[in-house]
């Protein structure tokens, strides 16, 4: 390896070494930048307040309760089947629905719908809920996060890509109802 002339060899090994560590570094912030920026874009293209259809009314019987599944929608295709979203729906009478989502408000274990009893169970730390998804025993301190979701053409819609948590907007003015009033 030649060196040009006036460059001696450690300068020459240094501005290689560097010029190596900003490829690396430029490699390595796309991703970072990113990961860091997809919530602003997933935010502008309106995926987070999609609504997605969970099938026919007929699917659901009245006065049951069953498992649906929908595709994320701000999932990307390599995500395969971690994108499937379970949830729970409940027909109360042929016309009012009740969305829960699977997971427990104590540490999001999934919930197991038990028909026999009419409960929602969670095997981690023996969570309970009722039928209409209020707490009933355990560490749980509240019920089961709901979708708000709407009727449309025969169909069940809810309103997905974020998960409901305490911390959700939609879920604000439940969490505060809950809340005792002091006078």
């Amino acid at each position: 390896m030649t060196v040009p002339d006036g460059l001696k060899r450690r300068d020459f090994l240094m501005k290689l070494g560097l010029l190596f560590n900003g490829i690396v570094a430029a490699i390595l912030t796309v991703p970072i930048v990113r990961y860091i920026m997809s919530p602003v874009a997933h935010a502008r293209a309106g995926r987070y307040d999609s609504w997605l259809s969970l099938g026919k009314l007929e699917q659901f019987p009245a006065g049951q309760t069953r498992l649906a599944v929908y595709r994320n929608p701000v999932a990307s295709p390599w995500d395969g089947d971690t994108a499937d979203i379970p949830c729970w729906v409940r027909n109360v009478n042929g016309q009012q629905f009740q969305v829960f989502a699977i997971n427990c408000a104590h540490l999001g274990c999934p919930v197991r719908w038990f028909p026999q009893s009419s409960l929602f169970m969670c095997p981690c730390h023996g969570g309970v809920y009722y039928q209409d998804g209020s707490r009933a025993s355990g560490p749980p301190e509240r019920g089961l996060f709901q979708y708000h979701h709407r009727l449309e053409s025969g169909e069940l819609f809810i309103k997905a890509g974020e998960v409901p948590t305490p911390g959700s907007a939609s879920n604000l003015t439940s969490i505060t109802s809950e809340l005792p009033r002091c006078v």
